[in-house]
């Protein structure tokens, strides 16, 4: 074991060691130790993507924790976060500003801020070493503190949207060999209901993305219902198809209301993808090498809850390597949304990663909307990059 798996080591003894709420200052003591840090802050986005929350570890001197607001739009620290490549630049006081990005698993989390007075290339790599250990201190110490989630909030947050939050994966983005994914859910002013879930067992890669039919805590509720359902269908094993008929039969049996779905069951393995829609929109697929991005026209079944007699189908979607399929709710479509050429736009993001692509499709839709949605508006995006070999 070298000497940088030894100071690893020591970082995540004392990370454990710590209350789980000072991560950042467990970082910041073993960046002054090794490397004379003066100043060590941890930033991450709050809930609506427009500013960063910093968090300044206490000095020797100073010792009570300090949160304030950094806007993100047009910043060095959305230019780290989108290039995820480390930023060096003068402190302007004879020292080295060096931000780096805090990223697990594809998932940005946020970026860890350093000034020090003298920086070469080993440094710089142990600082990056460090910043991906904040990422994984922090994944698990947010388990068992509320600090990064009430510092994500930084306006009020109605009971609808806390339900919404809490029922969508802890991570927007997940890379794997066989696939990146990413996704992006862009509020209503009276919450709509969407949601969008994903897992990973051992050779399959769930997705669901779901519209509860209605707004507010009512619509909060009926999603809640519905995605209790489909996780607690999954984990017992259950395929595309038996996931939608335990959906469907939880909202008849207490009689929720309606909501549409795309529930997918990729094979990790061989790229085939079985899956149900239904009542939602059809998914676009852009195919390495096409022109263009084009809508897989599926079958459409009738919507969870419909109380009259129904069946769901198990469609067939084979996936190759270089694919890219978009999956997304009405509210990416309908009303001022409509004015988005979705699929020009897919096919115009391609170049870039998932996680940009998400911003880049529904900031178009907010924008259209001027800011002012009258559905949720969700998409997730996979990229398929083929069997891991």
């Amino acid at each position: 074991m070298d000497g940088a798996d030894l100071e690893l080591g020591e970082l995540l003894a004392a990370a454990e060691a710590a209350p789980p709420g000072e991560s950042v200052g467990v970082v910041a003591h073993d960046l002054r130790k090794r490397f004379g840090a003066e100043r060590v802050s941890f930033l991450f986005a709050d809930l609506l993507g427009e500013h960063l929350v910093r968090l300044t570890s206490p000095t020797d001197s100073a010792m009570a924790d300090g949160a304030e607001q950094v806007d993100l739009r047009d910043s060095v620290y959305d230019e780290v976060l989108r290039s995820q490549r480390q930023h060096v630049e003068p402190d302007g006081q004879g020292g080295r500003r060096v931000i780096s990005p805090v990223t697990n698993r594809g998932d940005c989390i946020g970026v860890l801020e350093v000034t020090l007075q003298y920086a070469d290339d080993t440094v710089l790599a142990q600082i990056s070493e460090a910043a991906h250990a904040l990422a994984y201190i922090i994944v698990t110490d947010r388990r068992f503190t509320d600090l990064y989630h009430a510092g994500r909030r930084t306006t009020r947050t109605s009971l609808a949207a806390e339900i919404q939050h809490q029922l969508l994966p802890s991570a927007s983005c997940c890379e794997s060999p066989q696939f990146t994914l990413a996704a992006g859910l862009v509020p209503a002013d009276d919450i709509g209901g969407d949601t969008y879930d994903y897992t990973l067992d051992s050779g399959t890669l769930h997705l669901s993305i779901t519209d509860a039919m209605g707004h507010d805590t009512n619509s909060a509720l009926l999603a809640t219902l519905l995605v209790g359902a489909l996780r607690g269908a999954r984990r017992t094993g259950c395929d595309a198809l038996q996931q939608a008929h335990r959906a469907h039969q939880a909202l008849l049996t207490h009689s929720r209301g309606l909501a549409t779905g795309q529930l997918l069951c990729v094979s990790l393995e061989t790229g085939t993808c079985e899956l149900v829609n239904a009542g939602h929109p059809w998914p676009i697929r852009l195919r390495e090498g096409a022109a263009e991005a084009e809508e897989v026209r599926l079958a459409v079944n009738l919507p969870f809850g419909v109380a009259a007699p129904t069946s769901y189908q198990l469609q067939q979607l084979d996936l190759e390597p270089g694919d890219r399929l978009v999956l997304l709710t009405d509210g990416m479509q309908e009303r001022g949304a409509g004015a988005v050429d979705l699929p020009a736009l897919v096919r115009d993001t391609r170049a870039c990663h998932p996680r940009e692509a998400v911003r880049a499709l529904t900031g178009a839709v907010l924008e259209a909307c001027r800011g002012n949605l009258k559905d949720d508006a969700t998409v997730l995006i996979l990229d398929w990059h083929g069997p891991r070999a």
